[in-house]
């Protein structure tokens, strides 16, 4: 017969039935709380004998508070040598979306101390997509974060998630969250998780300081383009240390950090050799030394070259000038201490002789003598761009294109001082090279009153750009008709003074255009638009006539017959109908990538049909201001264009 065991020490011991009986009583129950007689089944040797006490009060609290993961009660030294032994970069990804706890010790892993996975030969030789993915850490995958979306927590994720998937090789952050931006913290762990990233964009991101890049320099040897803008708190210990330990650094950009000086560009110069891309914009610690230190360290693969906003002086042109022998582009903005003997001695030190594009903007130095300068010491120039250079002149033009004989691309941006009459002087003697020529908000671009000498003819030039120059009007339209025979693109745009009249030659005179811009020509109608159709149809892909008020529904009838290779057609603002856009609708050879319908008064709720059937090519529709065509109607549009970018 079974024991009864009494665990209260208490020599009464009821009868087992009766306790039983009378246990449903509560009074009975709390009774005998404190003096517990228990029946269990017979044992061979009682290993325990101690008294047992059940306490009402801790069974129900007990019940109210949860119990913790037994794991989670390990202090961090454990779960870190727990979570860096996980197999695999899945069963990391995996670990890390538990808590932020053991986000946060993952991230704190580096990559050499995590064991490679063994894995078992294959008898077969076949290599399984598991084992390509663990084994992949060249770094080729490239992430961005976003404004609000850009904090550490968010940072350490993308860092343990892209390890599972080969590295992580391009990090972007554009910007960061008001409140929890990324830190110091989240550049520590991409140090320690990605040692194979190559390119790293910090743009307005405050809260980085030296530390945080330093962790990048010394997790990331194999860097090589570093792009910082708008980081305060960046300054030259940070850059020597990316110098120190990142020997493969090819391309440097720092746009607005004021805590950057001179130093900073020294250590790169010394320490990156293979530096290709030079970018300084707005850094008002960097001086002639600092510019000049770090061209003529890296004079033999310096290959691009940009300096904007910068208190520099004709001694950096100079540098400049002489070390840059493998300098191909060179971009110059806003450098109001650079005179003109500065760019007379960049060209004179005869080291650009591969330079090969020039743009300079906003530079008092720029005269007629420095641009002459450059042409001629600059043998190797193809194409140049000048922006508000007030300086310049005719003569300056004039003197440049008879001298640069490899020059095929030359565009003139609020140049003042050049006139229509210096631009043809120029083309008179111009190389057989010259391709392309842009003329934009040049307000000295005028009607010529007199042309005594006989036009030049630029039979090489095959795109010409004229806009917004207020003063050029058809009758220089009429004169630029016979100098160039063969355009092919042609943009005119903002030009409010060219007719019919101007146009009509221009058309005459070219033989197949192919690109052709006549937005804001509010004076060109429908005659000129339709003999261009016609004489060009088999040619034209992309036709502008962005708010060209005069254009009806015979521009569109014209199109619909004669053109076969139009790509994109931009009707914005004009006066076409539903008639216009059935027409064109029902042109079978016509296979439109891009229509442009915004502003079209007269374009209604009828032409949804005919916009339906515009065929599977069609890849962007622009109906905005179209406030003739309900928002149910564009979504009913939406649906059947399902593959199309609707714009409403």
């Amino acid at each position: 017969m079974p024991a009864l065991v009494n665990y209260g020490g208490n020599d009464d011991v009821r009868a087992g039935g009766l306790f039983f009986s009378k246990l449903t009583d509560p009074s009975l129950f709390l009774s005998v709380a404190s003096n517990l007689n228990a029946y269990c089944p017979p044992r061979k040797r009682s290993r325990v004998a101690a008294p047992f006490f059940l306490d009402l009060e801790e069974m129900a609290s007990a019940k109210d508070e949860p119990k913790p993961c037994s794991i989670d009660v390990l202090p961090d030294e454990c779960l870190f040598e727990i979570l860096r032994r996980l197999p695999g970069g899945q069963e990391r990804s995996t670990a890390a979306s538990v808590s932020k706890r053991w986000l946060t010790i993952l991230s704190g892993i580096p990559a050499a101390e995590i064991p490679k996975k063994k894995k078992l030969p294959d008898l077969n030789g076949d290599v399984t997509k598991e084992e390509v993915k663990e084994d992949g850490s060249d770094g080729q995958l490239t992430r961005t974060l976003e404004s609000k979306e850009a904090t550490d927590i968010r940072l350490a994720a993308v860092t343990i998630g892209a390890g599972a998937r080969g590295g992580l090789g391009k990090l972007l952050i554009q910007g960061s969250h008001p409140t929890r931006g990324v830190t110091d913290l989240g550049l520590s762990a991409v140090a320690r998780a990605c040692p194979s990233l190559r390119l790293l964009s910090l743009w307005d991101v405050p809260l980085i300081t030296d530390a945080g890049l330093s962790e990048i320099a010394s997790g990331c040897p194999m860097l090589e383009k570093l792009d910082l803008a708008r980081c305060p708190l960046i300054s030259d210990k940070g850059l020597t240390a990316v110098a120190q330990k990142c020997p493969n650094l090819m391309s440097l950009t720092l746009e607005s950090c004021s805590g950057v000086g001179n130093e900073g560009l020294q250590a790169i110069g010394r320490g990156c050799p293979q530096l290709k891309s030079l970018a300084i914009k707005n850094c008002p610690l960097v001086g002639d030394q600092g510019v000049s230190s770090i061209v003529s360290s890296a004079s033999a693969s310096l290959a691009k070259i940009k300096l904007q906003g910068l208190n520099i002086t004709d001694v950096s042109l100079a540098v400049v000038g002489y070390y840059g022998k493998a300098v191909t582009d060179l971009v110059l903005t806003g450098l109001q201490n650079i005179g003109e003997r500065g760019f007379w001695v960049m060209a004179n030190a005869l080291g650009l002789l591969k330079v090969k594009c020039v743009t300079i903007t906003s530079c008092r130095g720029v005269t007629d003598l420095g641009l002459a300068s450059i042409a001629k010491c600059c043998p190797s120039l193809k194409q140049l761009c000048l922006r508000r250079c007030c300086c310049l002149s005719d003569v300056g033009l004039k003197a440049f294109v008879e001298t640069a004989k490899a020059l095929e691309n030359l565009q003139l941006e609020e140049c003042n001082r050049i006139t229509l009459g210096g631009v043809l002087g120029g083309l008179l003697n111009c190389n057989r090279e010259l391709k392309t020529l842009a003329l934009v908000k040049c307000m000295g671009i005028k009607d010529v009153s007199s042309w005594t000498a006989p036009l030049p003819s630029c039979i090489s030039l095959r795109s010409l750009t004229i806009r917004e120059c207020p003063g050029f009007t058809s009758a220089s339209l009429a004169v630029v008709a016979k100098i160039c025979p063969q355009l092919e693109n042609i943009d005119l745009s903002g030009l409010t003074g060219v007719t019919d009249q101007g146009l009509l030659p221009l058309i005459e005179s070219s033989q197949g255009l192919v690109k052709v811009n006549l937005s804001d020509c509010v004076n060109l109608t429908d005659t000129s638009i339709a003999t261009m159709v016609k004489a060009h149809g088999s040619s034209l892909k992309v036709l502008n006539l962005d708010g060209c008020k005069k254009v009806t529904d015979k521009s569109l009838l014209a199109v619909a017959e004669n053109c076969s290779v139009i790509d994109e057609l931009d009707l914005s603002r004009c006066m076409v109908s539903d008639y216009g856009v059935a027409v064109l609708a029902s042109a079978r050879q016509l296979n439109l990538h891009v229509l442009s319908l915004a502003g079209c008064s007269k374009v209604t709720q009828k032409s949804l049909p005919f916009l339906a059937n515009l065929g599977q090519s069609l890849i962007g529709l622009n109906l905005q201001f179209c406030n003739l065509i309900s928002t149910c109607g564009i979504g009913s549009l939406e649906e059947k264009l399902w593959w199309c970018d609707v714009l409403s």
